[in-house]
């Protein structure tokens, strides 16, 4: 026996060491490195093409940023100080012996300047608003680039329909929203901003909400018939449905245990709350909670289910190994939405016909506070220090101070006018948040239906810093998406972008504490994948210098074939092109003239130093600008242009 289990354990340990050598095998090389040390901090960089490329950093493909810090003296990893990076085209800092340097530390300081028209390629500590609209798009704004008087519009992401809530990824590489009008949940990728697939789920999907492992996506169904009214279940990383529970009449919430075994879904008509096995998808029992069960929130603390009646004016708490009700706290008629705080110890339900807030001590189950909010209080929002309470009636933001929560304390409340009109007086709202939070959680942006604008508000100041617009949209609701670096383990930051062009980059690093500026190189090569075909048209760029000096002329040529023939497509009189800086600036719009054999060529005016993407469009052939693959080229600096 001792001779088997010598043997067994020799094969146990050899097939180990076998995996680990495969293992080791299949991880992909870098495709571009870089060590520093320096003020006694190591800092090692490394590009990563996703997937394991053998061919490097590709064109339009996606790479992982890699960045190590540990101490020079024990190795040790360093934490608690976040790196500031960016990308740009490498020739736009000049390469001169003893100057590459001083120039990257100038950029730097440009970038953090955040002035329009200076921004380098990518941005590894930036993010993104996407403002839900009232006409059916989505628009993505970079906050840190405006202008007084002019949009900061990146661009506009059409849908079906008009969203009603949405949901971003574990990842945030992917928003997903509701469509109710058209019955699809929408799938956007946040790399890109693109549209990249339409769900079918069920009769008017409402509410959406992910799993807290990221697993699955559930999503409500307000139908009007018992047998597809519920919900429907997504896998969130096939995008595939993967269930449709039947679980009762009327709006749905829904909340999930801490451990993901169990979801909780609201059937506001029906006056239950269904218990759904998250394994199974299958409904284990309904449970009774009151007439109009309106909100539902599941807290960590107490492990426990609350659920706010509208009707009743109660909130019950459902508990125990069996989610049986274990309390009925009785507050007032009218109550609304219901959250906890994001330590999980207090919720927080509204009642606008009330105008006040109440809280409740998840430790006793006790109603231990009434907050006077005026105006009908509708939405609630949390950050690590406040309460963000929405009003329908007043243009005026509540904020209430979380460490003046707690029996026998005195709340401290406290606020700002987000606008000067009410929202009410825009009309139907959606169920997506109007107040979203900054990836330093110490400022927000809120969303002012009424006059189409969201606000920027830091904490601590009397009003808003600043206010973006949406031109040609109805601003409903706003989220962020977070593009900054993330410490994936300790001293390990970790980011994810798409290459824009082909050429070689200058990655810029920086430190505060201990001041440290340095740029790294990495070089991406073209894609012969990018010439495509659309409206049987093919498109194929004819030039590979992708480099042109700021304030010249540029003539972009390409050919344009017949997609099934392969022959010329000559004689088309509305080639046009659109190009614009990164990421979204000097936009313009040129048409192109034929050569002959159906070779095109525009001449594109360069203004300012900067990356710049071009677009082909062909009305007649209903061929749009994003339609065909962009072609992408660098503005260098003028030696004698003036620095901004």
């Amino acid at each position: 026996m001792q001779k088997v289990n010598r043997k067994w354990l020799v094969t146990l340990v050899s097939a180990i060491a076998v995996m680990l050598s495969a293992s080791h095998a299949a991880q992909p090389k870098p495709a571009a490195t870089g060590h520093l040390v320096k003020h006694g901090i190591v800092v090692d960089f490394e590009a990563f093409p996703v997937g394991g490329s053998a061919e490097g950093l590709v064109e339009g493909q996606l790479a992982e940023m890699r960045f190590r810090l540990t101490e020079e003296a024990t190795g040790a990893p360093v934490t608690g100080i976040t790196p500031g990076v960016w990308m740009d085209m490498g020739q736009v800092i000049q390469d001169k012996s003893g100057a590459e340097q001083k120039s990257c530390k100038e950029k730097i300081a440009l970038y953090l300047k955040g002035v329009v028209g200076i921004r380098p390629m990518l941005d590894l500590n930036s993010y993104y608003i996407v403002v839900m609209n009232k006409e059916g798009s989505l628009s993505v704004i970079d906050p840190l680039v405006s202008m007084v008087g002019k949009t900061s519009t990146l661009g506009m992401i059409r849908l079906r329909g008009p969203g009603s809530d949405w949901v971003k990824s574990l990842d945030e590489k992917r928003l997903l929203v509701s469509i109710p009008t058209t019955g699809h949940l929408a799938v956007v990728d946040t790399d890109t901003f693109k549209l990249t697939t339409d769900l079918e789920v069920g009769e008017r999907p409402t509410r959406v909400a992910l799993q807290p492992d990221g697993r699955f996506v559930w999503v409500g169904n307000n139908a009007n018939t018992e047998e597809a009214s519920g919900v429907t279940v997504v896998d969130a990383s096939t995008f595939e449905v993967v269930a449709s529970v039947a679980t009762g009449m009327g709006h749905h919430e829904i909340a999930f245990t801490e451990d993901n075994r169990y979801a909780f879904v609201s059937n506001r008509d029906s006056g239950t709350v269904s218990l759904i096995d998250v394994e199974t998808r299958e409904k284990i029992k309904d449970i009774a909670t009151g007439p109009v069960p309106i909100s539902l929130a599941y807290s960590t603390l107490s492990q426990s289910l609350y659920v706010s009646d509208g009707k009743a004016g109660t909130v019950t708490v459902i508990g125990g190994s069996d989610f049986e009700i274990q309390k009925e706290i009785a507050l007032d008629s009218g109550l609304g939405p219901l959250r906890f705080t994001p330590d999980n110890r207090y919720a927080l339900t509204v009642n606008p016909t009330k105008n006040v807030v109440f809280v409740i001590d998840a430790a006793s189950n006790k109603h231990i506070q009434t907050i006077e909010v005026p105006g009908k209080p509708f939405q609630l929002a949390f950050s690590r220090a406040f309460a963000y309470v929405r009003s329908l009636a007043s243009e005026r933001v509540t904020m209430i101070n979380l460490i003046s929560l707690g029996e026998g304390k005195e709340p401290i409340v406290m606020g700002f006018e987000a606008g000067a009109v009410a929202p009410q007086f825009a009309g139907d709202l959606p169920l997506a948040d109007s107040v979203t939070f900054t990836t330093t959680e110490a400022a927000v942006f809120v969303v002012n239906p009424a006059d189409n604008t969201t606000y920027f508000y830091m904490e601590g100041m009397n009003a808003p810093a600043g206010n973006y617009k949406v031109f040609g949209a109805s601003a409903r609701a706003a989220t962020v998406v977070d593009r900054s670096l993330r410490e994936k383990e300790p001293g390990v930051f970790v980011s994810t972008v798409k290459i824009p062009a082909a050429g070689r980059y200058d990655v810029a690093f920086m430190l505060n504490t201990p001041e440290l500026l340095h740029c790294f190189s990495a070089s991406a090569s073209a894609n012969p994948l990018l010439a495509n075909s659309v409206g049987g048209v093919t498109l194929e760029y004819l030039q590979n210098d992708r480099l042109v000096t700021a304030g010249s002329e540029f003539f972009l040529r390409f050919r344009l074939s017949d997609s099934s023939t392969g022959r010329p497509r000559s004689g088309l009189k509305d080639v046009s092109v659109r190009y614009f800086r990164t990421p979204g600036a000097d936009r313009r719009e040129v048409f192109a003239e034929e050569e002959g054999d159906g070779v095109y060529r525009a001449l594109l005016p360069i203004g300012r130093a900067g990356g710049y993407y071009a677009y082909v469009g062909i009305r007649s052939q209903n061929v749009a600008y994003n339609d065909l693959p962009y072609f992408s080229l660098a503005a260098t600096r003028q030696s004698t242009e003036t620095k901004q």
